[in-house]
């Protein structure tokens, strides 16, 4: 098992592929498992490093207080640590925050920035329709089931019915990823802290490396308007829309997405 330490944890990680590194970075809880339907298409071309976020995963959980930039620091020392000195960098929901974060603080360590589901935090995040009562009151719910009943009452969360209906085992998988390893409840909190003192938006204008901005237009859980506010922040930043996909996007249209992340990344290689 791969790990290695960084600061104050040690960090789960896989490393797959040659090339370009290519670093993928999970949202809130998840695990690097999530990361299944694109491994071994991005992995053909790029040096693929998957791990798992402080708090989550196979990497170590301290009950401490966590910062986006005490994140993105994870993410600096991982890179040091495997000899790696610049990477593209993906990052999706939580992990597309400490993608912006990683940027904003490292811009020499990034060829260029993939921010999938994500929003800039602060009063510029566009929030559910749903009232903050009706969603704690879902959430306080929904913490007294089973993990894997959990998943699956949210799937429709993730994904279309229609997915849902036709693809069984890619079903089955993403449910067996997601109760592999889960997060204790305070690693999910203090990720949750991160979130919540989180604001790029008057920083986003200064960087100045490549970036994609993409987004399942239907998701349920980080409003896709989000994905048009980072674009719009990011000087010369691309936006794809995906229509009908919600916030698991990558894993229900996997082919169409890393093709068009391949096609990004594919213009821009740290030597253009």
């Amino acid at each position: 098992m791969p790990t290695t330490r960084v600061g104050d944890i040690n960090i789960y990680y896989e490393i797959h592929g040659e090339g370009e590194a290519l670093v993928l970075v999970i949202g809130h809880g998840s695990n690097s498992l999530r990361w299944f339907r694109q491994v071994p298409a991005l992995s053909k071309e790029y040096r693929v490093v998957i791990f798992d976020n402080r708090g989550a995963g196979r990497s170590d959980k301290p009950d401490v207080p966590y910062t986006m930039e005490m994140m993105a620091g994870d993410i600096a020392g991982l890179l040091e640590a495997i000899g790696i000195d610049a990477a593209h960098i993906y990052g999706t929901a939580l992990g597309g925050m400490v993608a912006q974060e990683f940027a904003l603080s490292y811009p020499e360590k990034v060829i260029s920035l993939i921010l999938g589901c994500a929003f800039c935090g602060g009063p510029h995040t566009i929030r559910q329709d749903t009232d903050a009562i009706t969603r704690r009151a879902e959430r306080q719910h929904l913490e007294q089931l089973p993990r894997e009943e959990r998943v699956r009452r949210g799937l429709l969360n993730m994904f279309s019915q229609q997915f849902i209906d036709s693809n069984p085992e890619i079903i089955e998988q993403f449910v067996a990823n997601a109760v592999a390893y889960v997060a204790p409840p305070h690693g999910i909190a203090r990720q949750a802290e991160a979130v919540r003192s989180f604001d790029t938006y008057d920083r986003l204008p200064s960087l100045r490396m490549p970036a994609l901005v993409i987004a399942g237009a239907a998701d349920k859980i980080i409003p896709s308007e989000n994905s048009k506010v980072l674009a719009s922040r990011i000087p010369g930043a691309e936006l794809v829309m995906l229509e009908n996909k919600g916030h698991g996007y990558y894993v229900e249209a996997a082919d169409e997405v890393n093709s068009i992340v391949l096609d990004f990344l594919g213009r821009h290689p740290r030597s253009g």
